[in-house]
């Protein structure tokens, strides 16, 4: 939507226009005043994307930081359907999709856990769930950007390089995300847009409504502003995925050889050359159904009791809720023992070059059809205080307190599934791996087909799976930050800063009296499989399946009507119980961490002269203390760990201009980011009779790094520039799993755990995450922007930003840890190359914009599981366009299109075959829509 701001200051300053141009404005006058008090704007009247634009740039020039920043009009107007959207135009940052909207994000190759967010100034966290094929629902440190749309913010700074007055625990970036204020505005706005869209493969269409309003009273000293965002996503996803590779001849694989007399390469033969090969351990195809309803509000009141003292208060608050419902239609028993792979036949087994088993036909297989629903919701709450208060021209301070909370809901998660026993004739062809092609023989559509329940002992006989789960994050921050300009040109500041942080996550699993857990349950007198099914129907559309006999309609269980014939959801099936108690229930998922932080710093801002060349920056330290109570279950007994660490972390970041409006930066620093979250629960298991503990590590150190910044900067005018930027950050060390033998009085853990004669001094051997190596990433980064005003009419009204950011990096990961072994690779998250560009047009009237995002292909997870060294996913391409046409001044229509090309979300495993993992797709996304200003 437009957002028209204004903004008045302790200087002459009014605008008008785009909401990013008061961020300039309140620029203007503060950073650019401290640079020269003898300075006077008198009025600036600036408007439009353009304008934005050259906001962002004299931020970026006015710091003394590196940073990046997108305002109000970028936001608003970039087709974004979120935050994350919005950040992937900045350079350096690239995002994760889930279900087809971006979720996280990785600043130069450091993923979202390595990256802090800061909402109007305090660190601030939101997680929600995902699909399993994502990571699930987020129990780590990283931000997840879909809860929030796009419209709720004016400006986004990525800072890339650290100061003192910068808070800890980022090695990758601090993102800075900022709300709109009364002040920023000029007497009475209002702003309101809609939007309708559509789903090319859904077909369903969805609303989108924003809506904001300001005001001040009292000559001005005292504003309220309120905004209001609304949108719905009802989207399919729908293509083929794998559960993995495994080679049943390799010892780390549980599904073992497929039906043969001997040993695995025995005899040689049809068996010999299937079992020395690699397959999918689940084949199938799938389709997940998403329904989406993101509403998000932000409330500012501020009040300046008189001109030296100005008080804030925000309130942000942020819900999606949606349900996720996930059809496949697969064969289990490839990637299980026992009754699995010992028991089926191969025939006609064909093995390429790779060793893939590519094609086959198989007896005695079990297929499976399954209905899983999720009902997920997370609320994101934050409310703040500042007080900004001026002594004198000289001494200034600000205090700020506030507090936020995330609470992340999965009370359903829940699956259903109907089996097919040693079924016989079943193949698959993968030749073309992202779209095999399957033959079940036999018709899956009928109901007389398919079982529920069986008297066969699977061990993993899943036909009703329960597993609901919450996490709950709550950050508590008090901030003082103090200056005082001892003379034109040093600053010196000083502050400190609390947080009281707070992670809680449960998950429970359904427990059945006797002690089964997600089994079956006999279907009472009366209820047939038909009864308790439906039908999936018109799979595939747009996937150019390939021809076969590929089914794109199924029979699946039917969740709702399964729950009302069995009852599943009362206490006389279904007993959750305290998970404290109960022996069943998942405990090693139960875990909390609360960490107290407190942190002081000091720092000089300079200005001066080297040689007739002007110079500025900053120097300063910041000492952080970090006190940690990590709690989890190892077997029955609930454990708690305490445990603090300090870090004393300097900075310096220097800005030189030989030339006006050329700049060379430089920056350097030591930098820390905090263990994962899910790696500090103590919990676990523990073996005595073989003094084996497979538990978390609550004693994990920080990653730390010492990081180095080199930039180029060329500012010919206002609207352009261009920016060559060189980093490299010095990895200290690195967090994954090893095993390691120990005494147990050295694992932290209480005595009362032991047992079969185990005493402290017992050697126990210990698989857990721990701190090894780290190694180097280094990169760098070209930035240009440029209208196009020197060419003639009416090209002139193009203009053009391209970025693009290389990154590489090495660290040795450990394969195996009871060997030892290890293998070097890039950074999970870390994609070589990336890069951003749009097109724009802007006249008086009509304005367009067409943007491509593209990134490169990336590692997942080290290692891969089942055997395989690595897991990744493929390069993306993503183009959007948007365009508007001004019909008065109150009036704008507006076209949106996103994902134009339905771009893959395309998975594999195995860095030296690449087997396909996962290939799905969620369509073409487009709306129209009207805006209005008053």
């Amino acid at each position: 939507m437009p957002m028209l701001f204004g903004n008045t200051t302790s200087r002459t300053l009014r605008l008008t226009g785009a909401s990013a141009i008061a961020m300039a404005a309140a620029l203007g006058a503060s950073q650019v005043q401290a640079q020269d008090k003898e300075s006077t704007v008198d009025e600036i009247v600036v408007t439009g994307f353009r304008a934005s634009l050259a906001s962002a740039i004299a931020v970026k020039k006015a710091e003394n930081d590196i940073v990046d920043v997108i305002n109000a009009e970028d936001i608003a107007d970039f087709p974004d359907l979120n935050l994350a959207e919005s950040l992937q135009r900045i350079p350096g940052v690239a995002i994760d999709r889930d279900g087809g909207e971006g979720r996280s994000i990785t600043v130069r190759g450091l993923s979202s856990d390595f990256t802090r967010v800061r909402v109007n100034g305090l660190e601030a966290l939101a997680t929600t769930g995902g699909k399993d094929g994502s990571g699930g629902a987020n129990r780590g440190r990283g931000f997840d950007f879909q809860i929030f749309a796009s419209e709720l913010f004016n400006r986004i700074t990525v800072r890339k390089s650290q100061s003192a007055e910068t808070e800890e625990g980022s090695l990758g970036a601090t993102v800075d995300l900022t709300t709109a204020k009364p002040f920023d505005y000029d007497g009475f706005n209002m702003a309101a847009a809609a939007q309708y869209g559509y789903n090319d493969l859904s077909k369903d269409y969805d609303p989108r409504a924003t809506f904001l309003v300001s005001d001040t009273w009292l000559d001005g000293r005292l504003g309220a502003l309120f905004s209001l965002a609304y949108a719905t996503r009802n989207t399919l996803e729908e293509g083929s995925s794998t559960g993995r590779w495994e080679n049943p001849s390799v010892p780390a694989n549980s599904a073992g050889c497929f039906q043969t007399p001997g040993p695995c390469n025995v005899p040689v033969g049809t068996y010999s050359d299937a079992n020395s090969s690699w397959h999918p351990r689940i084949p199938r195809y799938g389709r997940l159904t998403y329904d989406w309803e993101r509403m998000g509000a932000t409330l500012a009141v501020q009040f300046k009791p008189t001109d030296s003292t100005t008080i804030t208060l925000d309130g942000l608050l942020a819900i999606l809720d949606g349900t996720r419902r996930e059809n496949y239609l697969e064969v289990i028993s490839f990637s299980r023992g026992g009754q699995g792979n010992p028991r089926t036949d191969v025939r006609n087994a064909v093995v390429d070059s790779k060793g893939h088993l590519t094609s086959a036909t198989f007896d005695d297989v079990d297929v499976r059809t399954e209905d899983r629903y999720d009902e997920l919701s997370t609320e994101f709450n934050q409310a703040s205080l500042s007080i900004e208060h001026e002594f004198n021209d000289r001494f200034r301070a600000t205090l700020i307190y506030g507090r936020s909370k995330s609470i992340q809901r999965n009370p359903i998660q829940t699956t259903i599934s109907f089996d097919r026993y040693d079924s016989d004739n079943y193949s698959y062809d993968y030749t073309d791996q992202k779209l095999p092609v399957f033959d079940y023989g036999f018709d899956v559509t009928d109901p007389t087909n398919w079982t529920f329940g069986t008297t066969q002992a699977l061990g993993d006989a899943s036909l009703i799976r329960m597993r609901p789960n919450k996490t709950v994050n709550t950050l508590e921050n008090v901030r003082v930050d103090l200056a005082f300009d001892f003379n034109e040109s040093i600053t010196l500041k000083g502050g400190l800063l609390f947080k009281d942080y707070n992670f809680d996550t449960k998950e429970q699993r359904r427990f059945v009296t006797g002690g089964i857990t997600e089994g079956a349950v006999p279907l009472p007198p009366g209820v047939t499989i038909a009864s308790l099914s439906k039908l999936v129907t018109g799979f595939g559309r747009n996937l150019d399946l390939p021809a076969g006999n590929t089914p794109t309609s199924w029979l699946s269980p039917d969740l709702e009507k399964v729950a009302a014939a069995l009852g599943i959801n009362c206490d006389c099936i279904n007993q959750f119980g305290d998970f404290r108690l109960s022996p069943n229930n998942q405990r090693g998922a139960n875990r909390s961490v609360r960490e107290k932080d407190l942190s002081l710093y000091i720092q000089a801002d300079f200005k001066t002269e080297i040689a007739g060349v002007p110079v500025r920056g900053n120097v300063g330290v910041r000492q952080a203390k970090t006190d940690q109570v990590s709690r989890g279950f190892v077997g029955s007994n609930f454990v708690t760990v305490v445990r603090d660490y300090d870090d004393t972390l300097p900075s310096l970041n220097l800005v030189l201009e030989p030339r006006e409006n050329i700049f060379v930066r430089f920056g350097a620093s030591k930098v820390m980011s905090r263990p994962q979250l899910p790696n500090l629960t103590p919990g676990g298991s523990i073996t005595n009779a073989a003094q084996t503990l497979r538990i978390g590590n609550p004693m994990l150190e920080p990653i730390r790094a010492n990081t180095y910044d080199l930039s180029f900067e060329w500012y010919p005018d206002p609207e352009t520039q261009f920016t060559i930027g060189l980093f490299r950050k010095d990895l200290k060390s690195y967090i994954q799993s090893a095993s390691t033998t120990i005494p147990f009085r050295e694992t932290g853990l209480p005595a009362s755990l032991l047992s079969n004669n185990n005493t402290l001094d017992t050697i126990f051997t210990v698989t857990q995450q721990v701190n090894t190596d780290g190694g180097k990433l280094e990169g760098y980064e070209i930035s240009l922007q440029r209208p196009f005003t020197f060419l003639p009419a009416p090209f002139d009204k193009f203009g053009g930003i391209v970025n693009y950011t290389h990154v590489k990096s090495d660290i040795e990961y450990i394969t195996n840890a009871a060997t030892g072994a290890s293998v070097v690779q890039p950074l999970v998250g870390l994609s070589p190359k990336s890069w951003n560009t749009t097109l724009y047009y802007e006249a008086d009237r009509l304005t367009g914009r067409v943007s491509a995002s593209y990134r490169a292909g990336y590692l997942s997870t080290v290692p891969g599981g089942n055997g395989n060294d690595v897991r990744g996913k493929h390069k993306t391409l993503n183009v959007d366009v948007a365009a508007t046409y001004k019909l008065s001044d109150q009036v704008t229509f507006t076209f949106e299109g996103i994902n134009l090309t339905d771009e893959f979300d395309d998975r594999w495993i195995s860095s030296t075959r690449e087997s396909s993992e996962e290939y799905v797709h969620t369509g073409r996304q487009y709306y129209v829509g009207v805006r209005y200003k008053f």
